[in-house]
């Protein structure tokens, strides 16, 4: 039984994983022990100029994805069900929008960024 069930996982993400996203875009965390902050925006979006002035302004470092210039980033935001702009993750962690509080209440529970905003 515990094979069967193996094999049928193994032939689920064969058939129904898409390789055509870059595994860097869908797995842009995996340097996250050095920039723990992904952001996927445009650069029109108020709220996404909100972030990126509040992360400088904090030294935060992040890794930006521009969903309208980058055509591998808008296929990962439309792989993990991105629905308006910003979405921000902070290691696994994800906020849609942007508010200093919620943005702070997300990063400080972050293992190792080694700050409180």
């Amino acid at each position: 039984m515990k094979y069967l069930f193996l094999f049928a996982l193994l032939f689920w993400v064969r058939v129904y994983a898409n390789p055509a996203v870059p595994e860097p875009q869908l797995l842009a965390l995996a340097d996250y022990e050095d920039r723990p902050v992904v952001m996927y925006a445009t650069s029109w979006c108020p709220y996404c100029r909100q972030a990126r002035n509040y992360f400088r302004q904090q030294g935060i470092a992040y890794i930006e994805y521009d969903i309208e210039k980058d055509a591998a980033a808008r296929q990962a935001y439309r792989a993990f069900g991105g629905r308006g702009i910003p979405v921000i993750f902070v290691g696994k962690r994800r906020m849609n929008g942007f508010s200093v509080t919620g943005f702070n209440k997300i990063y400080r529970q972050f293992p190792g960024n080694g700050r409180s905003p």
